[in-house]
């Protein structure tokens, strides 16, 4: 379990540190001049630039800001980077448009993408001083959210349809003198097991972990592990069958 140390709110109130640093702090991850002036100079010359231009100038001008980056790899237009040099993308992935790559945190490894990996438009990759892991040839559909206090791990080959929610992480909520929003958060992370499908908008919740080869039925929410091969469907999401030998998977997306 590790306790989250990023509140936006927070560090943007705090005293004792410049417009410039608070920037820098929150959305570079580096306070020296030249991270900065290299980081505002990429954003200028390609992230909105539309058009095979600008798929052009962002696959030569991306890699400058990331930890590591692959072959054959397509940013869409208005890609979004926080804390870009702990991102690391593999061998021909495609990031869609206006698209969020966050790897926030003070001491976290950050956001891995392996290779062949899809990212749909609109979907964000959001760290709270934790790490995301997509393994090979992972697909996120449009509009999906993957949120990280911890850890939150998507197995090789998983499909996950549009509006799907992976929520590495809670808000404790023990005091009612507090406000949820000014106590303390957690997380324990989120395991997924290669070859799994999600319906769209699933709703994966903290501290689950779930086995490889699993389907899960559009609009469930899983609040507690899941087995190999298995099919759950609901709120909250039960198994309603084991996927056998010969089967098919008829799960509406």
């Amino acid at each position: 379990m590790k306790k989250e140390s990023v509140r936006i709110q927070r560090e943007l109130g705090a005293t004792g540190k410049s417009s410039l640093q608070k920037y820098c702090d929150l959305i570079i991850g580096r306070r020296s001049v030249w991270a900065l002036v290299k980081y505002e100079l990429v954003m200028l010359l390609c992230m909105n630039v539309p058009g095979a231009w600008g798929l052009f100038l962002r696959s030569h001008l991306y890699p400058c800001l990331l930890k590591r980056c692959g072959r054959g790899v397509v940013f869409g237009m208005n890609v979004a980077l926080r804390h870009p040099h702990k991102v690391e993308v593999g061998d021909y992935v495609v990031i869609d448009d206006y698209c969020l790559l966050d790897a926030k945190g003070r001491d976290n490894t950050g956001i891995r993408i392996g290779n062949g990996v899809f990212v749909g438009r609109n979907s964000i990759l959001s760290c709270k001083n934790g790490d995301i892991v997509l393994e090979d040839n992972v697909n996120i559909g449009f509009n999906c959210e993957v949120f990280s206090g911890s850890l939150v791990k998507i197995g090789q080959n998983t499909l996950v349809a549009a509006y799907c929610y992976f929520i590495g992480g809670d808000h404790d909520s023990g005091s009612t003198v507090e406000a949820v929003l000014h106590q303390g958060s957690s997380s324990y992370g989120i395991e997924v097991g290669a070859g799994s499908w999600f319906g769209a908008n699933v709703k994966v919740c903290d501290r689950v972990k779930i086995g490889a080869n699993v389907i899960v039925g559009a609009g469930a929410v899983v609040t507690k592990d899941l087995p190999d091969a298995v099919v759950a469907v609901g709120v909250p999401a039960r198994v309603i069958r084991t996927r056998g030998v010969g089967q098919r998977g008829t799960v509406r997306e």
